[in-house]
């Protein structure tokens, strides 16, 4: 988020005592990797650039394993609902993340090292000595160069460790039928879903029986058929027509097409590698896009979340043009014309009549693009450093890194993820309330207070259809099912 060269050379702080330890079966310390090469990165799992580090750090992983090489995660979080263990650990698993993670209990590895954004590459020699510090992504070229450099010198000189430490850490198989679930679409009594750590789409009934796999399920950019294309962490989905579907395909950075009768799967945009963060845009497949994380469509245009590049793009399938259509850019949280507005890290869309409306998460707030006068408003949210969970009037409500939303009539509904609720906003008499947001478990009426309902876990997503609330109930696996008029959640049992 910020970049910063390091120049002065300092002994590197030892990791505090006591601290949680995630992927590693003992705690670490820097007088047990005496003699390693370790490479820190200070990350916080809300933050799209940590996102684009993270495939980085798996690259460099590989290169070096073998050698005295380690690469320690520090979560530094951002957002209160990060600073809890549990849910560190679910974003470990669900970015795949092999290495070993450091629970920065209230920044205190963070403010060590003088840290002052994320994510930050710290590298410290063999001897203990902080030799490079870096903010912000495209780090690739240079950490490597520096790994070799300190790898020779320390091998000529005998303090290169000569059996690189084991760090033992188990990986939990996925047992269910959907894993971390991201966005819904529902048309037609048909249910998109988009089974994003099985790198597929899934689609059903209303009743949960599955109609369609499509992507065999491995990690990858490919074309083909349902049983050969792959995805790689898909995301936002829509319905173009009861035969078309378009999908956010968010770590391939493109935009994809899957044809019900043909049975294929196409690519109309973006090049599978991730774009830069200015872009003018150009043809579909020539043009490079950044974690594109949601979609929505009217006629023959679909806008696109494009939460690396803190814009909202289009993608007109006649003309086969993406072009960045909101925000300029910068991360922040300031209305106004279309393309002077700044927005951070859009993750959710939602059409109503002419209104375009939006989750902007790093702002944890709901905002708008009056798709006439071409105006970007505001609705709940303050800045980047604003949030938490507050119901009322919409000038002072709060939410907490919200990814999803959907617009019906005077209505907002909202899957407020950090707070692990389902939120409401009313565009009417300008009022945020709470819908579900506990966290027991079994079903039951959530107007009874005896209730003992399974609560939300970070949701991604919410549709709504026929009365009632499709929700992609991301950490615990689920798509739920809130019945507005009997008041009853209860879970889409997803079946063959």
């Amino acid at each position: 988020m910020f970049d910063r060269f390091y120049t002065n050379v300092t002994k590197a702080s030892e990791f505090p005592q006591g601290f949680d330890w995630i992927n590693s079966d003992k705690p670490l310390s820097l007088e047990i990797l005496k003699g390693h090469v370790v490479v820190l990165d200070f990350w916080t799992y809300c933050c799209i650039n940590c996102m684009h580090t993270l495939p980085v750090l798996s690259q460099l992983e590989k290169k070096y394993a073998g050698q005295p090489v380690v690469f320690i995660g520090v979560h530094s979080a951002k957002f209160f609902n990060e600073q809890d263990k549990k849910n560190i650990e679910q974003a470990v698993m669900r970015y795949e993340i092999s290495h070993p993670v450091l629970v920065d209990r209230q920044m205190a590895v963070w403010q060590r090292y003088d840290v002052t954004g994320w994510p930050t590459i710290v590298i410290i020699d063999p001897k203990g000595t902080v030799v490079y510090k870096q903010s912000g992504e495209g780090q690739k070229e240079i950490i490597e160069d520096t790994i070799d450099t300190l790898l020779e010198k320390h091998s000529k000189t005998g303090t290169l460790s000569k059996e690189p430490i084991k760090i033992a850490h188990h990986a939990i198989p996925s047992k269910s039928t959907l894993s971390y679930p991201g966005k819904i679409s529902i048309s037609n009594d048909k249910i998109a879903i988009s089974d994003s750590n099985h790198n597929r789409i899934v689609i059903t009934d209303m009743t949960g029986k599955i109609e369609h796999i499509i992507g065999n399920g491995k990690t990858g950019f490919a074309d083909g058929d349902f049983a050969s294309a792959l995805f790689f962490r898909p995301q936002g989905l829509v319905w173009k027509d009861s035969n078309t579907i378009f999908v956010a395909d968010t770590e391939n950075h493109a935009i994809r097409k899957i044809d019900l009768v043909t049975r294929k799967i196409s690519t109309v945009a973006g090049t599978g590698k991730q774009g830069p963060w200015m872009s003018g845009g150009g043809k579909g497949k020539e043009t490079p896009l950044s974690s594109p994380w949601d979609i929505a469509i009217k006629d023959e245009v679909i806008f696109i979340a494009m939460a690396g590049n803190h814009q909202i793009w289009t993608y007109n399938i006649k003309t086969d043009l993406a072009l960045p259509f909101a925000g300029s850019g910068y991360e922040n949280i300031i209305d106004g014309d279309r393309m002077r507005a700044q927005l951070a890290q859009p993750s959710g869309l939602s059409l109503f009549d002419d209104r375009l409306y939006f989750a902007d998460s790093e702002t944890s707030s709901i905002r708008e693009v009056d798709l006439k006068s071409g105006y970007v408003r505001t609705l709940v949210g303050h800045g980047l450093f604003a949030f938490g969970h507050k119901d009322g009037r919409i000038d002072e409500a709060l939410f907490q890194h919200p990814l999803g939303l959907c617009a019906v009539q005077d209505r907002v509904f909202v899957a407020d993820t950090y707070n692990s609720a389902l939120r409401s906003i009313d565009l009417v008499n300008d009022n945020t309330s709470t819908i579900i947001g506990k966290h027991t478990s079994g079903i039951c009426r959530l107007d009874d207070p005896n209730c003992d309902s399974l609560g939300l876990y970070e949701p991604s997503d919410v549709k709504w259809y026929q009365d009632r609330l499709y929700i992609s109930d991301t950490n615990n696996h689920l798509i739920r099912v809130y019945d507005t008029k009997t008041n009853l959640l209860k879970t889409l049992e997803i079946h063959t």
